[in-house]
Protein backbone atom coordinates (compact mmCIF):
# COMPACT_ATOMS: atom_id res chain seq x y z
CA UNK A 1 0.00 0.00 0.00
CA UNK A 2 1.46 3.44 -0.92
CA UNK A 3 2.54 5.85 1.83
CA UNK A 4 -0.45 7.82 3.09
CA UNK A 5 -3.07 5.35 1.89
CA UNK A 6 -4.97 3.53 4.62
CA UNK A 7 -7.62 0.88 4.46
CA UNK A 8 -10.06 2.77 6.70
CA UNK A 9 -9.51 6.47 5.99
CA UNK A 10 -8.27 6.44 2.41
CA UNK A 11 -5.52 8.95 1.66
CA UNK A 12 -4.41 10.91 4.70
CA UNK A 13 -1.74 13.33 5.84
CA UNK A 14 -0.47 14.31 9.24
CA UNK A 15 1.82 17.15 10.20
CA UNK A 16 3.05 17.54 13.77
CA UNK A 17 5.55 19.59 15.71
CA UNK A 18 6.74 19.57 19.30
CA UNK A 19 6.63 23.06 20.76
CA UNK A 20 8.43 24.30 23.90
CA UNK A 21 5.17 25.59 25.38
CA UNK A 22 2.54 24.20 27.77
CA UNK A 23 -0.55 22.51 26.29
CA UNK A 24 -2.85 25.23 27.62
CA UNK A 25 -0.89 27.96 25.81
CA UNK A 26 -0.93 26.10 22.48
CA UNK A 27 -4.61 25.12 22.82
CA UNK A 28 -5.73 28.63 23.77
CA UNK A 29 -3.97 29.96 20.68
CA UNK A 30 -5.04 27.27 18.20
CA UNK A 31 -8.69 27.36 19.36
CA UNK A 32 -8.75 31.17 19.64
CA UNK A 33 -9.53 33.67 16.87
CA UNK A 34 -5.89 34.31 15.85
CA UNK A 35 -5.02 30.61 15.65
CA UNK A 36 -8.27 29.60 13.94
CA UNK A 37 -7.60 32.28 11.30
CA UNK A 38 -4.33 30.51 10.48
CA UNK A 39 -5.66 26.96 10.08
CA UNK A 40 -9.35 27.35 9.24
CA UNK A 41 -9.43 30.81 7.69
CA UNK A 42 -9.80 34.47 8.55
CA UNK A 43 -13.15 35.44 10.00
CA UNK A 44 -14.18 31.84 10.75
CA UNK A 45 -15.59 31.26 14.21
CA UNK A 46 -14.65 27.77 15.40
CA UNK A 47 -17.83 25.95 16.40
CA UNK A 48 -17.56 24.00 19.66
CA UNK A 49 -20.75 21.94 19.65
CA UNK A 50 -21.08 18.64 17.82
CA UNK A 51 -23.07 19.15 14.60
CA UNK A 52 -22.46 22.92 14.46
CA UNK A 53 -21.48 24.07 10.98
CA UNK A 54 -19.03 26.62 9.61
CA UNK A 55 -17.91 27.95 6.24
CA UNK A 56 -14.53 29.36 5.31
CA UNK A 57 -13.91 32.42 3.16
CA UNK A 58 -12.83 29.99 0.42
CA UNK A 59 -16.26 28.35 0.48
CA UNK A 60 -15.20 25.18 2.31
CA UNK A 61 -18.06 24.07 4.53
CA UNK A 62 -18.11 21.55 7.32
CA UNK A 63 -19.35 20.69 10.75
CA UNK A 64 -17.89 19.75 14.10
CA UNK A 65 -17.71 16.01 14.85
CA UNK A 66 -16.16 16.43 18.29
CA UNK A 67 -14.67 19.19 20.40
CA UNK A 68 -12.70 18.42 23.53
CA UNK A 69 -11.28 21.62 25.06
CA UNK A 70 -7.56 21.43 25.71
CA UNK A 71 -7.29 18.24 23.63
CA UNK A 72 -8.70 18.17 20.09
CA UNK A 73 -11.27 19.31 17.59
CA UNK A 74 -12.44 17.04 14.80
CA UNK A 75 -14.50 18.40 11.94
CA UNK A 76 -15.51 17.75 8.39
CA UNK A 77 -13.60 19.96 5.98
CA UNK A 78 -15.32 19.77 2.63
CA UNK A 79 -15.25 16.08 1.68
CA UNK A 80 -12.41 15.33 4.12
CA UNK A 81 -12.10 15.05 7.89
CA UNK A 82 -9.67 17.28 9.76
CA UNK A 83 -8.42 16.89 13.31
CA UNK A 84 -6.35 19.42 15.22
CA UNK A 85 -4.95 18.02 18.46
CA UNK A 86 -2.57 18.93 21.25
CA UNK A 87 -0.87 16.55 23.65
CA UNK A 88 1.97 16.66 26.12
CA UNK A 89 5.01 14.39 25.87
CA UNK A 90 6.10 15.81 29.24
CA UNK A 91 8.71 18.45 30.14
CA UNK A 92 6.12 21.24 29.70
CA UNK A 93 6.18 20.76 25.92
CA UNK A 94 3.26 20.27 23.53
CA UNK A 95 2.84 18.24 20.36
CA UNK A 96 0.54 20.04 17.91
CA UNK A 97 -0.93 17.83 15.19
CA UNK A 98 -2.93 18.51 12.05
CA UNK A 99 -4.37 15.32 10.59
CA UNK A 100 -6.56 15.16 7.47
CA UNK A 101 -8.13 11.99 6.08
CA UNK A 102 -10.41 10.90 3.25
CA UNK A 103 -8.32 12.81 0.71
CA UNK A 104 -9.09 12.12 -2.97
CA UNK A 105 -5.71 10.80 -4.11
CA UNK A 106 -1.92 11.01 -3.77
CA UNK A 107 -1.88 14.42 -5.50
CA UNK A 108 -4.32 15.93 -3.03
CA UNK A 109 -2.29 14.37 -0.22
CA UNK A 110 0.85 16.15 -1.42
CA UNK A 111 -1.00 19.46 -1.83
CA UNK A 112 -2.38 19.15 1.70
CA UNK A 113 1.01 18.15 3.11
CA UNK A 114 2.46 21.41 1.74
CA UNK A 115 -0.57 23.33 3.03
CA UNK A 116 -0.38 21.97 6.60
CA UNK A 117 3.40 22.41 6.76
CA UNK A 118 2.90 26.06 5.78
CA UNK A 119 0.13 26.44 8.39
CA UNK A 120 2.42 24.91 11.04
CA UNK A 121 5.10 27.43 10.09
CA UNK A 122 2.65 30.31 10.53
CA UNK A 123 1.48 28.94 13.88
CA UNK A 124 5.01 28.52 15.23
CA UNK A 125 5.92 32.03 14.01
CA UNK A 126 2.83 33.49 15.72
CA UNK A 127 3.70 31.64 18.94
CA UNK A 128 7.29 32.89 18.72
CA UNK A 129 8.91 29.45 18.54
CA UNK A 130 11.12 27.90 15.87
Amino acid sequence: MPTGLTQDAGWEIGVSKTLPLPVSTVWDFIAGPEGVALWLGKGVQLPTEKGESYETGDGIAGEVRSYRPGDRVRLTYGTTTLQVAVSSPGDGRTVLRFHQEHLADAEERERQRAHWKAVMGKVTDALGVA
